[in-house]
């Protein structure tokens, strides 16, 4: 059998039945299964148990449950009013005024989350109806939403960034170090947009301006513990006195007081931000299993060393190459979702890669900016389905409202490809 009919098998497999609706992970093992009956002889029970034996007992996914709990918690308490108030007096001179608040707090839960769409979900639900009553336009609010709510996947802790460590071996501690300038400088770039469009439309833009006499003290006050919390999970990680994993219990602990704090923790909210994170870890670990299974049964038909053999027979330059993996993570972020994009294509990214001489903590971070992307692309972009639940707006609107984030995410990339010491620098120092 041909290696394009092999491939058109496991294509036309997956894409039924994601098309059908089937579950992400359920779909990829299904097509494992297949692959492994058509390709090889190897007893297919056994070889599951294996491989799927393997891809979860890395000690380094522990650190995945307990930073989806943290961010589960804090999504039930106050701290997206918290931020609001704690953000405004420092961002509401600028042009854009509030709108900066949108991706400033964004850049904040990130840093406590990892995770885009609680991100979206837990900035939004207090912003949306805060900027609305100030007369902010509706697309700049869904916009700067949608775009910074991406810094979940890349400002650690990031969810994504802990499968990528996982799938190429890499330090979970080093990656998280290599994403925190590139995380805050693409915030930056979501920031220069608003003040760009805000200076070009300031004839027309007219929010209603807050008269708040609140001392700055109390704003500081409100912003505190969220800070302290921040610098417990990452500083203890930067510093070398915790592990990515010891790192994310003290982010569930210091969720706990903080929520405590803020008289939002009962009894239901607790047991609702455990089932929660049962929820998205079992989501995760079944895509994990699926994805691991496959690229197990895609090794047997020789898949993977055939296109990193068609693709080195092209001598591309390394720019060549980065050129067309953005393209092909492009294209692939309208059909699925990150996480997924990220496990399912690893086995076959990676040696042709390594192979190019790229540093893989700076692929990392590239990676994660790419692959943020499909989170506002329709239309299986998680942030525009979270955007259409919270705003009641219509997809086309939210996804036009959303397109100029991603044309400065396209611009971020190039300017990554320009200065990777963005991604290497902080590393090489700490380590």
């Amino acid at each position: 059998m041909t290696d394009a009919l092999s491939i058109f098998i496991f294509a036309a497999t997956l894409f039924l039945l994601l098309g059908l609706g089937v579950w992400v992970g359920a779909a990829l093992l299904a097509t494992a299964i297949l692959g492994m009956w058509l390709f090889t002889s190897t007893p297919i029970g056994d070889a599951m148990a294996i491989t799927i034996w393997g891809k979860q007992s890395s000690w380094t996914l522990t650190a995945l449950p307990l930073f989806i709990w943290m961010g589960e918690i804090l999504f039930r308490t106050k701290l997206s009013e918290t931020l609001f108030r704690g953000l405004a007096p420092f961002v509401c001179r600028l042009p854009g005024g509030l709108l900066h608040v949108n991706i400033g707090a964004s850049a904040v839960f990130a840093a406590i989350s990892g995770s885009s769409a609680a991100t979206v979900a837990t900035v939004g639900k207090m912003s949306i109806p805060q900027l609305r009553a100030r007369n902010y336009p509706e697309k700049m609010i869904i916009g700067t939403l949608s775009g910074a709510g991406t810094l979940g996947l890349l400002i650690p802790p990031s969810i994504s960034m802990i499968i990528y460590g996982v799938t190429v071996n890499e330090s979970i501690s080093k990656l998280f170090m290599a994403a925190m300038i590139p995380g805050l400088t693409l915030a930056l770039f979501f920031m220069l947009y608003v003040i760009a469009w805000a200076l070009i439309n300031k004839k027309t833009f007219s929010p209603i301006v807050d008269t708040d006499d609140e001392p700055l003290s109390r704003r500081l006050a409100d912003l505190l513990p969220v800070l302290l919390l921040i610098f417990g999970v990452i500083g203890s990680i930067y510093s070398g006195l915790a592990t990515a994993t010891e790192a994310a219990a003290i982010g569930v602990l210091g969720s706990i007081v903080l929520s405590a704090m803020q008289r939002s923790l009962t009894l239901k909210s607790f047991v609702n931000s455990v089932l929660g994170a049962v929820r998205t870890t079992s989501m995760i670990m079944l895509i994990l299993m699926g994805a691991g299974f496959l690229s197990l049964a895609m090794g047997f038909t020789g898949i993977p060393r055939a296109l990193a053999e068609g693709i080195d027979s092209w001598d591309l330059s390394p720019l060549a190459l980065i050129a067309i993996l953005t393209f092909f993570y492009i294209i692939l972020g309208c059909f699925l979702d990150g996480l997924s994009s990220i496990v399912l294509t690893m086995a076959v990214i990676e040696p042709m890669v390594r192979a190019a001489g790229f540093d893989m903590l700076w692929f990392g971070v590239y990676v994660m900016v790419v692959v943020e992307m499909a989170q506002i692309t329709p239309p299986i972009g998680f942030n525009l389905f979270v955007l259409q639940g919270m705003t009641g707006k219509d997809m086309g609107l939210i996804s036009k409202a959303s397109f100029p984030m991603f044309l400065v995410m396209c611009v971020f990339v190039v300017f990554l490809v320009i200065f990777p010491g963005l991604a290497t620098w902080l590393p090489g120092v700490l380590s």
